[in-house]
């Protein structure tokens, strides 16, 4: 059955440790997703404002990437839904993170925000620089793939049901 398009985005810079989980989880997805209808999934790195294409084509998008939520444990995996994603100036959740908040912002002016938006991610151990993520933050990177792969059969469920 035909479903809606899914973009799962992929953010962070594989410099910092943990600043790198939204990148190194890809693979994982892009191997559990194979046979899956639909799914578009972009490694973004840090690439600002060059993601608004792919941010404003996407009806249903999932952001994954380090989220600083403070005062939690090292490896908690944060979902933050819709409105909960910062979108504006200020608040900044990771090392890159404020240019990707201009990206949301200015899908919002253009009124070409996705119908439906989640941000999974995991509180870093370290953004220090290394090119690998923390062990504490690798051993997570299983439960994180299953979170997002549960959203996208909500979403599918959703709209097969629909």
């Amino acid at each position: 059955m035909m479903t809606k398009k899914i973009t799962i985005l992929g953010i962070g810079n594989t410099l910092f440790s943990d600043e790198g989980v939204g990148i190194h989880l890809l693979p994982l997805l892009e191997e559990a997703l194979k046979d899956y209808e639909n799914i578009e999934i972009i490694e973004g790195l840090t690439d600002g404002m060059r993601l608004l294409g792919p941010v404003e084509d996407a009806e249903n998008l999932i952001i994954i990437d380090a989220i600083n939520a403070g005062g939690v444990e090292p490896g908690t995996i944060i979902t933050l839904v819709g409105d909960e994603i910062p979108a504006y100036f200020g608040i900044k959740m990771s090392v890159h993170q404020l240019g990707f908040q201009e990206v949301l912002m200015a899908a919002k002016m253009r009124e070409r925000y996705p119908k439906q938006i989640v941000m999974f991610g995991m509180q870093p151990s370290s953004l220090e620089l290394g090119v690998e993520l923390t062990e504490t933050n690798k051993k997570k990177l299983g439960e994180l793939r299953d979170v997002v792969i549960n959203q996208v059969n909500a979403w599918r469920a959703a709209y097969e049901t629909a």
